[in-house]
């Protein structure tokens, strides 16, 4: 059986020893053996539990749970129950395809308000009255605004004023925001629409520009989400390779 020192797992893993280290401190590795001046002996296994952990670790999305679940996967692995260690992980897949499909129907909802299926009636509605159509808070409208997701007309007296087309703007921007999109993603749609340029809502959502120099996860959703659904797809495999390579020595 093939064995490793610290640099040399490190080093066919793609970290920083420290890395190792840090991994086996969590509880992310089975605990190594040492030798009698404390060096520690790595096996094939643990060779295969860093690139599980390094897999999960490298997903982008962390929403509703996604994080905490991915990090399960592997302290199951580690304490070598493949069984439900691989549970974890088809229950961690079916979370991003869920996650997925809330972003992707999102998309489908904005498109039809966008083509008057769900055009609000001619409206004239104040703040809290605004915010409570929409079944969120007044501090979530202020928000968007400070964000500059909606410029809002006043009346005379300084009251905001929203009417039917600021309704038909904040219903997408409250269904993106449901989804998960980040503001960024928001307010580059907002602009776009706002100019009448046109172009698929997705492709808009998902495609960061070259003037925002700070790019988030939730910039470009979906292709975050399905780039992580293959790594989880993946970690399924190495999981049954382990259960069937390493299941003597549970």
């Amino acid at each position: 059986m093939n064995t490793y020192r610290t640099n040399e797992i490190a080093l066919l893993t793609g970290v920083h020893p420290n890395t190792v280290r840090f991994y086996e401190e969590v509880g992310f590795l089975t605990p190594p053996e040492r030798l009698k001046n404390g060096y520690r002996v790595f096996t094939e296994l643990h060779l295969k539990q860093m690139e599980l952990a390094r897999l999960a670790m490298r997903a982008e999305v962390l929403q509703n749970g996604l994080r905490k679940k991915a990090t399960q996967v592997i302290h199951l692995c580690a304490a070598l129950d493949f069984d439900r260690a691989i549970q974890a992980a088809q229950e961690y897949e079916a979370m991003l395809t869920r996650e997925t499909e809330n972003a992707k129907a999102a998309i489908v909802s904005v498109e039809a308000i966008l083509n008057g299926k769900h055009k609000p009636d001619g409206m004239s509605l104040k703040r809290r009255e605004a915010a409570e159509k929409l079944d969120v808070t007044v501090d979530t409208l202020r928000n968007w605004e400070l964000n500059g997701l909606i410029t809002v007309k006043r009346r005379e007296n300084g009251y905001r004023v929203y009417d039917a087309a600021d309704l038909e703007r904040l219903n997408i921007i409250r269904t993106l925001r449901c989804a998960n999109y980040s503001l960024s993603a928001i307010l580059r749609l907002m602009n776009h629409l706002d100019k009448n340029e046109a172009a698929p809502v997705e492709k808009i959502l998902n495609t960061p520009s070259e003037q925002e120099d700070i790019v988030s996860v939730c910039d470009r959703l979906i292709i975050s989400l399905e780039s992580t659904r293959k790594d989880a797809s993946e970690m399924l495999s190495l999981l049954g390779a382990m259960q069937s390579k390493f299941k003597t020595i549970q």
